[in-house]
């Protein structure tokens, strides 16, 4: 039986370890048939290693998000590779210390505009750099941790992260007559290299553990992987500027 990315060709971003959402999206993509090809960012080798544990070899690439000359060569990179693009999935995001574990009210703009450059500006940045290899649409995917919130402990990735899901919709309308699609995963924490670097994580995640309808297991990044896979796909043709929640139904929960 053919899988729903049979014949497609995807970029992800952010594959750090077997733990990430990132590993598994790229986990699954080549399960449902598609090629794929990873960036890399500050250790282009570990990700290398990480790759060897997926179904099939992986191409990685190393991409900083914030430099103008490796997003400028990256879709010369990618053609020599697989020719074109159908699929992109950021799954970027960070933020110093400082503006984070409940340093909300003293960070400096300085960390500030870090947290928003790489989090959520290089959604647009990574969108128009692999735009030239899409002339044949395709599908934009992002993660973000809830925005319509202030959750403990995230702080500045708080507005950070609502900045890249309005970057999103403007791109959704953008890029649209270009036939290209652009959707955001919704997911719940996960014990992910990002997560361990938010200190207080585990208070923050302990709302799950009280007001999940579905149990989330947070050592499981595979439904999410398994979410970016579904928006990659054909399945969601007339899908833009979305949100799809894969969070065992807190963000709808009341008291």
């Amino acid at each position: 039986m053919s899988g729903i990315l049979d014949g497609k060709r995807i970029l992800i971003t952010g594959v750090l370890m077997e733990s990430s959402i990132a590993f598994h999206a790229a986990k699954v993509a080549q399960e449902q048939g598609a090629e794929v090809i990873l960036t890399a960012f500050p250790r282009p080798t570990l990700t290398e290693r990480i790759a060897k544990k997926l179904p099939k070899p992986a191409k990685v690439i190393e991409l900083d998000v914030t430099n103008q000359e490796h997003l400028d060569r990256l879709a010369g990179l990618v053609r020599d590779e697989l020719g074109s693009l159908d699929g992109v999935v950021h799954s970027i995001g960070f933020a110093p210390q400082d503006a984070l574990g409940g340093n909300f009210l003293n960070t400096p703009f300085e960390s500030v505009s870090t947290a928003m450059h790489v989090s959520a500006f290089s959604l647009k940045s990574l969108a128009m750099a692999c735009k030239p290899l899409m002339s044949e649409g395709g599908s934009i995917v992002g993660l973000t941790f809830d925005a319509q919130f202030a959750w403990p402990q995230y702080d500045w990735m708080g507005p950070a992260k609502a900045a890249l899901e309005a970057t999103s919709r403007y791109l959704a309308r953008y890029l649209g007559p270009d036939g290209i699609r652009c959707n955001l995963i919704s997911a719940g924490p996960i014990g992910s290299m990002a997560a361990k670097s938010i200190p207080g994580f585990g208070e923050l995640a302990d709302v799950w553990n009280t007001r999940a309808p579905l149990a989330w297991d947070m050592k499981d990044p595979e439904p999410a992987g398994r979410g970016i896979v579904a928006l990659l796909s054909d399945f969601f043709p007339r899908t833009t500027g979305e949100i799809i929640h894969v969070d065992s139904g807190v963000h709808m929960m009341g008291a």
